[in-house]
């Protein structure tokens, strides 16, 4: 029968409400939760940090196959949040500088992108209600305004984590081409100083590795000064 009031049978109204349930904001964040926490489950059983003392398999015979995988696992590794430091030493000690370097920005471009899509579908509309804080409404201001150049800056800076950068670009409404071109470019300097080091592990006195490590303990101590200095500024205000 059809109630009279809507002109809908009450299976159908069952069928619009559960769907609205299943695709409510608070829902779709809740599967994002679920999502992140199975994949960071799947990288601590996996373990992938003994690629640095076990080697990529097939890396001798499948060149740049071998490669192209390590990128794709390499952004699966961010989106479960292992560290990129990590990712990016191993790249270099496994494929050395050149190819190292390219596999590490592929997945670090390709690791982002998923993250920001994840947030973008699953987060955006529930986060965006709890932006009421005057420094959260002012970092989706930025992002959302500036969002190239802010994306650029927070790449650049050493101490900002990955995955939070991702996942506040994916709440603010930055664009996907500006957030990962940004992307891209501002993680060159740091992902080429690792990787760098990784591929001249062998031989620590060499210039390559003195100068990789230098440019990392010398960004790492201007990180900690900046953060040091707004703590306190923000502290006194």
């Amino acid at each position: 029968m059809l109630d009279p009031a809507t002109d809908v049978r009450p299976a159908d109204g069952l069928a619009v409400r559960c769907t609205r349930a299943l695709l409510s904001p608070w829902t779709r964040f809740s599967l994002l939760v679920m999502v992140l926490l199975a994949a960071a489950m799947t990288m601590l059983l996996f373990e992938p940090q003994r690629l640095l003392t076990t080697g990529w398999p097939g890396r001798a015979g499948a060149g740049g196959t071998a490669v192209v995988l390590f990128g794709v696992g390499y952004g699966a590794c961010t989106v479960a949040f292992v560290p990129r430091p990590l990712l990016n030493v191993a790249a270099g000690a496994l494929f050395g500088a050149q190819a190292g370097l390219a596999a590490a920005l592929a997945g670090t471009v390709l690791g982002a992108g998923v993250s920001f899509a994840l947030g973008r579908v699953l987060g955006q509309d529930a986060l965006r209600r709890l932006l009421r804080g005057r420094w959260l409404r002012a970092a989706d201001g930025q992002l959302s305004r500036y969002g190239f150049r802010s994306m650029l800056a927070l790449r650049l800076f050493p101490g900002v984590p990955f995955a939070a950068a991702n996942y506040c670009a994916a709440v603010s409404r930055m664009g996907y081409p500006a957030f990962l071109a940004a992307t891209g470019l501002g993680s060159v300097p740091n992902t080429a100083a690792y990787v760098i080091a990784g591929s001249e592990a062998a031989s620590p006195a060499s210039p390559a590795f003195l100068a990789a490590t230098g440019f990392i303990v010398l960004t790492g101590l201007g990180a900690a000064v900046v953060a040091w200095r707004r703590r306190h500024r923000l502290s006194d205000e």
